[in-house]
């Protein structure tokens, strides 16, 4: 058995990454940032749950974009193909699933 205290994990830089395991093709990560990721679109379904601190969650819907707050215990649910971006607001640990390789 493996116990993580996920407030206390810091990275040596923005999205750095905790490997929690592998299930099947799938990465379970915790990750820390205080700066945002990139606009981008995964090739896999991907969770995002914030575990510690907040995150404003940007993505594009119907042409326009809108921002959604994540707090702790919010879950995000991106299909492939949903443009977004998260905003730590101002850092932010973060739980996520998707298949392992995925961009």
């Amino acid at each position: 058995m493996r116990f993580i205290d996920a407030a206390s994990f810091v990275g040596d830089r923005p999205w750095a990454a905790l490997d929690i395991t592998e299930i099947d093709a799938a990465t379970i990560r915790i990750h820390w940032t205080d700066q945002p990721y990139i606009w981008h679109v995964n090739d896999g379904p991907e969770v995002f749950v914030v575990l510690d601190g907040a995150v404003d969650m940007h993505y594009r819907s119907g042409g326009q974009e809108r921002v959604e707050r994540l707090t702790p215990g919010r879950v995000c649910y991106c299909e492939p193909g949903d443009e977004h971006v998260a905003y730590p607001a101002p850092e932010a640990r973060i739980l996520v699933v998707e298949r392992k390789g995925s961009v």
